[in-house]
């Protein structure tokens, strides 16, 4: 009788598995990431969850303005977090006011990412003058506070989702092409680099196709952080009265809202916007900062 052997299959560990494997380590990191993906969720889902549409005069009653969390108001349900001055359900609006938020904070960070990374790329391959020339602006850009830099352009150009986001990106796109420009520079000089230049590949295809791609790890870790910047930033932008209009308000329009009333003892208008704010940047912090271990080697334990 002639006895066969099977050959062991071995499993292939993809760096895509690697990395699952090695971010999914840190427990802080995973419920981190499940906060996000909670808040995202809320935010998306604000118009079928939510108890109460903040924003439509139609439901709305003056009478339950400033109502204390758990009371009842004259709509015949409970306002777990309390009303505000005007009498919005304060639950309703954090959950509407995350979906501004975020959509300020992660559309300004991808797109300022996209500009950032593009100028980055362009400056490490080119060099010379060209790469002289923008970093220079990009210098330029870093040296003013974001803040100040931020209100400047919006003093110019009004309030409005719109120019929150033009002005992010203005303030925020110099970070990305400082990043992408550094990892370039490694890369430009490799193998693959040369053998793109000696094939006479055009400048696009070699940038987007062969350069971007090497350029992932560092831009990853950088835009994660960026978003919860953005967030932040938008919030600070909106607190002074500079930011999204009052018809869409995000969060921090909702803490500017209360702050007149925290003495009076009527905290929780502007305490739990606050809290859903903080949450929120904390968990993307906790997720970049994960992100960074796991994508640079020489911070691995």
């Amino acid at each position: 009788m002639s006895t066969t052997t099977k050959t062991p299959v071995v499993a292939v560990e993809t760096p895509f598995r690697r990395f699952v494997s090695e971010f999914a380590a840190s427990k802080i990191a995973m419920v981190a990431l499940a906060v996000f993906v909670f808040i995202a969720l809320i935010a998306i889902f604000a118009p079928w969850i939510a108890p109460q549409n903040p924003y439509d005069l139609a439901v709305l009653d003056i009478m339950d303005g400033r109502l204390e969390p758990g009371a009842i108001g004259g709509g015949g349900y409970v306002h777990w977090l309390g009303t505000d001055d005007q009498g919005r359900d304060m639950l309703s609006g954090i959950m509407y006011g995350l979906r501004i938020s975020l959509l300020v904070g992660c559309g300004s960070a991808l797109l300022a990412c996209l500009f950032g990374a593009t100028m980055g790329m362009i400056a490490a391959y080119a060099g010379g003058k060209t790469d002289s020339s923008i970093m220079r602006v990009v210098d330029l850009q870093l040296s003013f506070p974001a803040i100040l830099a931020a209100l400047m352009i919006l003093a110019f150009l009004g309030k409005g989702i719109m120019n929150v986001v033009i002005a992010i990106i203005i303030v925020e796109w110099a970070y990305y092409a400082r990043t992408v420009r550094g990892s370039a520079l490694v890369e430009r000089n490799r193998e693959y680099m040369e053998a793109a230049r000696c094939l006479a590949l055009p400048p696009r295809i070699a940038l987007f196709n062969h350069l971007l791609p090497n350029c992932l790890p560092p831009l990853i870790v950088v835009g994660t952080m960026q978003i919860a910047r953005a967030i932040a930033l938008e919030a600070t932008l909106s607190f002074l009265g500079l930011g999204v209009p009052i018809t869409e308000p995000s969060l921090g329009l909702l803490i500017a809202n209360g702050f007149e009333y925290m003495l009076s003892g009527k905290y929780w208008i502007s305490f739990y916007p606050g809290i859903a704010l903080l949450v929120t940047i904390v968990s993307i912090n906790l997720v970049g900062d994960h992100l960074r271990d796991v994508l640079n080697p020489r911070l691995k334990k």
